[in-house]
């Protein structure tokens, strides 16, 4: 069962995008930072397709007014990348991902703050992208660069923390993913309290770890948890819910409830399809765990179907199948 996109839980990747999650002023704003502003309301919600045109025209209009390499592009290119990544268009992100931390180290120097943003940004997309040989060194840069800078309780250290542990969870290697989401959601709720929407996306991904070491209960309480959380923040069609519900899903169906496992399935297919459109690549997942219960189910030409279906949308996002 892959786990939960980590890096680009729209609570938690505000912090990525720089964005105030306070009351800010709008005086003075030019249009860039207008469009940047309206971009980032839209991402938070989930709305990445109606976000993507506004972010591509702020950095259009940045590269404009200062050039393509100064360092006033480069959180523009970090939001388009972000956004790319969102909607599964991997191969697009990772250039804008190495553009803006190109210019960060140039003009910051290799141990700054925002370096350690890009270094968790890029890494983690090659984590969905299963090149992990890749991603792992980034990610534990990224962590060691906020660890000399804030300290290993700040909150700004957990994106990185909690897309290390997604990777070693990718990798079946869940004795070091668990204390990794344990000491996330412990920095999250000392910072916060407990009710965080930051630490959704880690519930999700310590959930999946409790899954594959049955330890069903666990997950359960977590899954729902996180559901509560994000549909009180966020509303109750969110991709980060569509993915809460196939981990639900795929507990219930570990456990032989197959009622149960076919229903949040198909619910989270439906909302995936509703706020991310019917070909992204975490579909894919969703509807490989729907065909896996058909063929275990005898449904053998209801499940091909859906494989198939799977096999398309990697063959056009690039991914192995």
């Amino acid at each position: 069962m892959k786990a939960l996109k980590a890096s680009i839980c729209v609570a938690v990747t505000a912090l990525a995008l720089g964005l105030s999650l306070g009351a800010p002023s709008h005086a003075g704003e030019d249009e860039a930072s207008t469009l940047s502003r309206q971009m980032k309301e839209l991402y938070r919600a989930g709305k990445y397709s109606e976000a993507l045109p506004l972010a591509q025209k702020s950095l259009a209009l940045r590269e404009k007014e200062f050039g393509v390499d100064d360092a006033n592009v480069a959180m523009p290119l970090n939001d388009l990348g972000t956004i790319h990544y969102n909607l599964g268009q991997y191969a697009v992100a990772e250039p804008l991902y190495k553009r803006s931390l190109a210019i960060r180290e140039k003009t910051l120097g290799p141990d700054n703050a925002e370096v350690a943003n890009l270094l968790n940004n890029l890494g983690d997309l090659y984590r969905a992208e299963e090149r992990f040989a890749e991603a792992e060194p980034l990610l534990k840069r990224s962590i060691a660069i906020r660890e000399k800078i804030s300290g290993p309780d700040d909150p700004d250290i957990v994106l990185a923390l909690s897309n290390l542990a997604a990777l070693y969870s990718n990798q079946h290697r869940y004795d070091q993913a668990e204390p990794l989401f344990k000491r996330g959601l412990a920095v999250l709720d000392k910072a916060h309290g407990p009710n965080d929407p930051d630490a959704t996306v880690l519930m999700n991904n310590l959930a999946d770890v409790y899954t594959n070491l049955h330890r069903y209960a666990d997950a359960e309480r977590l899954l729902k948890w996180s559901i509560g959380v994000t549909a009180k923040a966020f509303g109750p069609d969110h991709p980060d819910i569509a993915q809460a519900l196939n981990n639900l899903a795929a507990v219930y169906a570990r456990q032989g409830r197959n009622a149960d496992a076919e229903r949040f399935f198909k619910q989270s297919v439906a909302m995936f399809e509703k706020t991310l459109g019917p070909n992204h690549p975490d579909l894919a997942d969703i509807l490989d765990n729907l065909a896996g219960l058909y063929k275990d189910e005898g449904r053998y030409a209801d499940a091909n179907a859906l494989f198939k279906r799977s096999m398309a949308i990697r063959a056009k996002a690039g991914l192995p199948s």
